[in-house]
């Protein structure tokens, strides 16, 4: 007899050791995520697409495959969710943009095929920005998510119904993409554990909209969000390596988290303001995470990096010198849309496009006509480029906030809309980040800092997070859901 509130609190990597052990049945784990979706999502509007019977017939398959002994993937029976802008057969794929209603998957995207062949079974697809482009995810398709912890927070983008669906405990992991933040901030801003690999570690192939060829395709990132840390290291050797059809994709040799000592790691506590500053709150859960980390034998550092300031232009400088199609093209279905008249019509009620949206059209354009400045830009990202790859050498990891406030209400992230920068800078860097939760803040919302390393070394980053798990906790189920979840009955093996 399993508690089901047991199911709803542990890692994927335990979940699919029960199955394959006969300690639990992989139909009552799908089961019980289900319900704690359905009791989540109409609060959260995280999940968009539902494919539950779909899902109970794989797990009843993964039961049969259970009890015969027979050979199965490292995640057979495990439930989880992927983010709507990848493919998965027979689900929606539109990115949020209102042209693409009616689109659906008749494949899988890569990284999608690769998690069902290791067994994992999608409960669905979940909610982003229109286009991927925003830390806000609301579009007209689909409408708003909020945060796990408080609905009437905004869960991020553009992965936010991945974040806020695994932050409800309704997921134990779920798929999400990064250009900016997308898979940091929603894992921030919902309490759990988000990785963006190394550039071009994971592939990119079966997204919408695709990265442009060329630096785009190391830029954006593939990674996993989940509720525990110990599920992120698997996670990331089932996505990994080149597909064929990502022109970024690169095997890299992957490391082991095991294997990291803290013993001597040499942590860099870095407090650079880029673009707003960053909240007291959340300065004090930096100093607190690199206070335990040092506690467990690390030594830390206070370090300036002064190019970090210029981040906000470095990552638009980056993204403007990408080349391929303009956001404003993608926006409108290959014609370009023009901020202004656009603008017009979002005042007057008739725009299929959100705020946000709109105002990328405009600094897109904007940003294209700096060209003198974009070139500074340029060159002081590959100095920083270069200035990080010297420090993050294989005993360094480098700390920092992931936004300069904690989930803020929805609609506030434009007031102004540059607090997001704290992670958009280090997308052209090409490193590995953990994003790790630090607990709750005096309002009951997730704290939580970045943990940075050298390229290629995405096993010390995991390894890092896993020590501050254990310290703190990690992850730990939104009080609105707790109560209701503790109550329910108790599921028959």
């Amino acid at each position: 007899m399993l508690d089901p509130a047991t199911l709803l609190t542990e890692s994927a990597t335990r979940l699919a050791a029960r199955i394959r052990g006969g300690e639990a049945r992989a139909r009552d784990i799908v089961d019980a995520h289900i319900e704690q979706l359905e009791r989540a999502n109409p609060r959260l509007n995280a999940v968009v697409e539902t494919r539950f019977a779909e899902a109970r017939a794989e797990a009843d398959a993964a039961d049969v495959r259970a009890r015969a002994g027979a050979p199965a993937g490292p995640l057979d029976g495990v439930p989880c969710t992927i983010k709507e802008c990848f493919r998965l057969t027979g689900m929606p794929n539109t990115s949020g943009l209102v042209a693409r209603r009616g689109i659906v998957a008749r494949d899988d995207a890569t990284t999608v095929a690769r998690l069902r062949a290791a067994g994992a079974v999608p409960l669905g697809v979940t909610n982003t920005s229109e286009l991927c482009m925003w830390m806000e995810s609301d579009n007209r398709v689909y409408g708003r998510t909020g945060s796990a912890h408080d609905p009437t927070r905004t869960a991020g983008g553009s992965s936010g119904g991945e974040g806020a669906i695994v932050g409800a405990g309704a997921s134990p992991f779920g798929l999400g993409s990064d250009v900016g933040g997308s898979i940091r901030m929603p894992a921030f801003f919902n309490g759990v554990f988000g990785h963006k690999p190394t550039g071009g570690l994971v592939p990119n192939s079966g997204q919408y909209p695709v990265a442009n060829p060329g630096p785009m395709e190391r830029y954006v990132v593939t990674g996993p969000l989940a509720r525990r840390a110990e599920d992120l290291f698997p996670l990331l050797r089932i996505l990994a390596g080149p597909d064929g059809l990502d022109g970024g994709a690169r095997a890299l040799s992957l490391g082991d988290p095991s294997h990291v000592d803290l013993r001597g790691l040499v942590v860099l506590d870095v407090r650079e303001k880029i673009a707003w500053p960053v909240s007291d709150e959340l300065l004090a859960a930096q100093e607190r995470a690199a206070w335990l980390l040092a506690a467990r034998g690390a030594k830390v550092k206070r370090v300036r990096l002064p190019r970090l300031s210029s981040g906000l232009e470095i990552w638009s400088a980056a993204m403007s010198a990408g080349g391929g199609a303009s956001f404003a093209e993608l926006l409108g279905d290959g014609r370009a849309v023009r901020a202004a008249p656009e603008l017009a019509r979002w005042l007057a009620g008739r725009s299929p496009h959100t705020l946000p949206s709109i105002g990328l059209v405009a600094l897109e354009k904007a940003t294209k006509l700096l060209g003198e400045r974009n070139l500074r830009a340029l060159t002081l990202g590959r100095e920083l480029k270069a200035e990080l790859d010297e420090l993050l050498d294989d005993r360094t990891v480098m700390l920092l906030a992931p936004h300069a406030t904690v989930a803020p209400k929805h609609g506030h992230a434009l007031l102004p809309p540059v607090k997001w920068a704290y992670t958009a800078v280090l997308n052209p860097m090409l490193l590995p980040i953990t994003q790790v939760p630090l607990g709750l803040s005096r309002d009951g919302v997730p704290l939580g800092v970045q943990v940075i390393g050298g390229e290629g070394r995405d096993h010390v980053t995991i390894a890092v997070a896993e020590e501050l798990e254990r310290a703190l906790g990690g992850w730990t189920m939104p009080a609105w859901l707790r109560s209701s979840a503790a109550s329910r009955g108790r599921i028959r093996r």
